[in-house]
C-alpha cells in the first residue's frame, strides 16, 4: 500500500475549471454549476483502502453538509486500463453501495487531476462560495490500520469555519493516500 501526501496546493489559489461526465447518469458536470456555492472537491477511486477506511463516514459528512449548502464532487482520474477497479462501471457500483448524495466523476484525461496537483486518494480540496482554496489536507487523522476513529474532524472544522464566515487555520495536514494511477506519460512533474 503506497503512502502519497496531497501536494497541499496554495491556500487561495482558484479552482481549476472541469467538465467531466457523471457515469451513473451519464450527464456532463462542470464547475460552473456550482457558481456561488462553497465547493469540495474530492479526488478518489474506488479500490483504494485509504479511501474505503472512510467513505461510509464521508457519505455520512457529505449528507449533512449539503443540507447546509456546500457542493460537493468526487473525481476518479485513475487509469482503469491498468487498474480495472476504477472503471466507470465499478463507480456506479460504489455510488449505490455507499448512496452517494453528490456526483462522481470521471477524469478519463487525468487533466484536472493535473489541474488541481491531485496526488493521492482521497485528496480533498475545499472552496469557498468564490472559488477560492480554503482546505486541502485529510479528512481526518485515522488510517488504514489504526485503532484512531474516523470522524471527519480536519475537514469538518474546516467546512464548520467556511459556513459560519470563520477564519480557517492555515495549519492543515496533507491528506495520505495511494497514489493517483497516471497513464504512461501522464505522470505530473510536481512530485
Amino acid at each position: 500500500m503506497s503512502r502519497t501526501p496531497s501536494t497541499m496546493l496554495e491556500l487561495g489559489i482558484a479552482a481549476a475549471d472541469f467538465s467531466l461526465l457523471e457515469p451513473s447518469t451519464g450527464n456532463t458536470v462542470n464547475r460552473s454549476d456550482y457558481s456561488g456555492k462553497p465547493l469540495l472537491v474530492v479526488f478518489s477511486c474506488n479500490h483504494c483502502p485509504y479511501v474505503l477506511h472512510i467513505l461510509k463516514q464521508f457519505s455520512d459528512y457529505a449528507k449533512e453538509y449539503q443540507q447546509q449548502g456546500l457542493s460537493i464532487v468526487m473525481i476518479n482520474a485513475n487509469d482503469v486500463d491498468h487498474y480495472e477497479a476504477d472503471s466507470p462501471q465499478k463507480m456506479v457500483e460504489l455510488i449505490k453501495e455507499y448512496g452517494f448524495t453528490f456526483p462522481y466523476l470521471y477524469d478519463e484525461t487525468q487533466q484536472v487531476a493535473t489541474a488541481y496537483r491531485a496526488a493521492c486518494t482521497p485528496d480533498l480540496f475545499l472552496f469557498d462560495d468564490q472559488h477560492k482554496l480554503v482546505y486541502r489536507g485529510q479528512f481526518d487523522a485515522s488510517r488504514p490500520g489504526t485503532d484512531i476513529p474516523v470522524t471527519g474532524e480536519d475537514l469538518i472544522n474546516a467546512t464548520e469555519a467556511l459556513i459560519n464566515n470563520q477564519p480557517l487555520s492555515a495549519e492543515q495536514i496533507p491528506s495520505l493516500g495511494c497514489n493517483i494511477k497516471w497513464k504512461p506519460g501522464n505522470e505530473p512533474d510536481y512530485f
